[in-house]
């Protein structure tokens, strides 16, 4: 994208949230009695209504929600602000692009007068176009909620960041600038909610940062210190000579992956060690600090042409996912066509980023790239498989609500482990499950600690190793449940003449061997339990169990996700000093790198490879000549994983960014 084109997307950016700002503070202080000095009315005033009374808890609940995880009143109120402006400026930009890959109607391009709105909707709502504009707001809800069922983190109305929604000034306004001349070629480009996600955050907020502390003093900071783009040229680089160039090796060279890979380093009558074949379901694609999901995106790319292969080789292996071949789950090419999309996003790719924010833009961005590809593929959109599952995470601390999580841990102790079990391990309704209060209790004293575990997984991430107190915990719990009894008990029965009698009975226990691993059978059950936990509020306390619930859930899963091993790992990692709040932890944990967050991004990648996995990162070029680095260099990447390819590319290539960068590939040596 030319540099004149994303000019004018930060431009517009930057105007869009000073109105969107403005608008919200305004409304929470004349409107809700929420002053941007953290100051909160105790009760909701009079001339509320009641739409508008329920709207106010769920803010006054999100307030709270943030105070409970360290932030000062005031700043809870500006993070709110900016969560809100931020969501609904990421939901208008959506519509713009999906209007332009006619994934919806035109909504918003002409306002009111657009076509969907006066052809569609007003056909079936007649009358509904009111002066106030509140029927042509239904629609667009009307829309948010369609989407949301593929889409949810961005598009779910629930979320407490959707109380606000602007008034018709700021809305107009808001119309105005994203339907300006000047931005009318970027929304069919892939990019451009990425640029929109880097310029939410301008060089003057950035700069002030860096002049109150030469180190990040929370997350927030952190994560936005660390937002440059990576060129798309870089992404290919780093992609092709790491997944591209494990699937070649795994095809002894004969892929279509030669012509697509423009930037594979390949050298003439080269021999390399022969690489076992894998199913495509079993390659997982890595990327610990994903932002807006450029490297997952062009992934995508790859693994369509890597499906497509493998369904064709007859000498394709079964996947560990099914334990059957590509084609024998899909016998014909449309079947398999039909699946890609969603293979991709639920097996291949992972992402994982400290800003909430990136999981809205990852996860539109990879959805939007899945109907991309059903519309290569001829799939009409009444015929595609919907998109309900990716692997994008948020690295942040479990919820800091002790009421909360008392009241949880306690119910999860209660006598209601046979009906969680039925419902998140698919347990027929006339097969008997027997517990008792022992297991239930070391159910709750693994979550425990997990939970006390992830105190600084929002300044961490990925390089929190949680894996290893999960793994203790595990192995506890494991213990306590095998010396008391099996956690549950499955009866067949059969028919003697009108009686019913046993005829066999299998204990199963929730230990490795058995389809789920330990972990992944107490995690369903976990989940399944928040998920209740949050639905079973009423009144006031349904936003405050839904963000706890919520924030448990991503909690758990970066623990998952630490726990596995990847092909490939692919990043743009965070450059400099760590934050303030983790730092005693980070320098215990990385003594090697612990000079620059780069280098401890790349050894953690490292440490999360398979044998013979390959990590692809651009970073500073300091580490290969800093003399603080030596030992990383020469432990990590000389004896762990060795660079295969290594390109100087100097200053200027991450925009905004003063450093000199290099891109490399490196192969784990086991």
């Amino acid at each position: 994208m030319e540099k004149e084109t994303r000019s004018a997307i930060e431009r517009a950016t930057q105007r869009a949230r000073l109105i969107l700002e403005a608008d919200f503070a305004e409304q929470l202080q004349g409107d809700y009695d929420v002053m941007v000095d953290g100051r909160v009315g105790e009760r909701p005033g009079v001339h509320l209504t009641g739409q508008q009374k329920g709207l106010r808890s769920r803010i006054v609940a999100a307030l709270e929600h943030k105070r409970m995880a360290g932030m000062k009143p005031a700043d809870a109120v500006a993070d709110y602000i900016r969560d809100a402006a931020f969501t609904t400026l990421n939901r208008f930009v959506a519509l713009k692009m999906l209007e332009a890959r006619r994934l919806v109607q035109e909504c918003i391009t002409k306002g009111d007068a657009s076509s969907g709105f006066v052809n569609e909707y007003l056909a079936f709502a007649t009358g509904a176009k009111f002066a106030d504009g509140s029927g042509y707001r239904l629609y667009i809800e009307s829309i948010f909620d369609e989407l949301s069922t593929e889409v949810k983190v961005l598009f779910d109305r629930r979320d407490a960041a959707s109380a606000l929604w602007p008034r018709r000034a700021a809305f107009l306004e808001l119309l105005d600038i994203l339907n300006a001349s000047a931005l009318a070629g970027v929304w069919a480009e892939d990019e451009t909610i990425g640029w929109v996600y880097q310029y939410f955050n301008g060089q003057d907020e950035r700069r002030a940062m860096r002049d109150a502390s030469q180190a990040p003093r929370n997350s927030r900071e952190l994560a936005v210190r660390n937002q440059f783009f990576t060129p798309r040229y870089v992404v290919q680089f780093l992609t092709d000579n790491t997944l591209g160039r494990i699937w070649y090796e795994m095809r002894g060279g004969e892929t279509g992956l030669v012509e697509i890979c423009e930037y594979m380093v390949r050298r003439p009558d080269e021999v390399w060690m022969p690489r076992a074949n894998k199913d495509p379901r079993d390659l997982r694609v890595l990327d610990p600090a994903c932002g807006s999901g450029h490297f997952l995106l062009y992934a995508f790319d790859l693994l369509v042409t890597i499906y497509q292969e493998a369904w064709f080789d007859p000498g394709s292996p079964p996947s560990d996912v099914t334990g059957a071949t590509l084609r024998a789950d899909y016998p014909d090419l449309d079947a398999l066509k039909l699946a890609i999309p969603g293979l991709i996003l639920a097996h291949n790719l992972h992402g994982v980023d400290i800003d909430p924010r990136c999981a809205q833009i990852a996860q539109l961005a990879l959805w939007m790239r899945a109907q991309r590809a059903f519309r290569e593929f001829g799939v009409d959109r009444a015929a595609r498989r919907p998109i309900r599952r990716s692997n994008i995470v948020i690295a942040e601390p479990m919820p800091g609500e002790q009421d909360l999580r008392d009241e949880f841990l306690r119910e999860l102790r209660e006598d209601r482990l046979e009906g969680l079990m039925r419902r998140a391990l698919d347990i027929p309704a006339g097969r008997p499950v027997h517990t008792n209060r022992a297991m239930a209790d070391s159910l709750a004293s693994l979550v425990g600690t997990v939970w006390d575990d992830m105190a600084l997984a929002g300044d961490l991430g990925v390089l929190l190793k949680i894996e290893r107190t999960l793994a203790q915990a595990i192995e506890k719990a494991r213990a306590e449940w095998e010396a008391d009894m099996p956690l549950f008990r499955i009866s067949e029965f059969g028919l003697v003449g009108d009686r019913l009698r046993t005829e066999s009975e299998k204990v199963v226990r929730l230990v490795p061997g058995e389809g789920l691993d330990f972990w992944g059978k107490a995690e369903r059950l976990v989940l399944r339990a928040l998920e209740d936990y949050a639905d079973a509020a009423s009144g006031a306390g349904v936003t405050r169990r839904r963000l706890f619930a919520d924030d448990a859930a991503h909690g758990f899963a970066l623990a998952d996700l630490a726990s596995k091993r990847f092909d490939v790992v692919l990043m743009n990692p965070p450059f400099g000093t760590g934050s303030l709040n983790a730092k005693k932890v980070f320098e215990s944990a990385y003594s090697r790198s612990k000079s620059n967050l780069f280098a401890a991004f790349v050894e953690r990648g490292v440490q999360m490879l398979v044998g013979r996995g390959r990590l692809g990162a651009i970073t500073s070029r300091s580490g290969f000549f800093n003399s603080s680095l030596k030992q990383w260099r020469e432990e990590v990447l000389l004896a762990d994983a060795p660079p295969i390819i290594v390109a100087d590319l100097g200053y200027g290539v991450l925009d905004g960014a003063k450093v000199e960068a290099a891109a490399y590939c490196l192969e784990a040596v086991w």
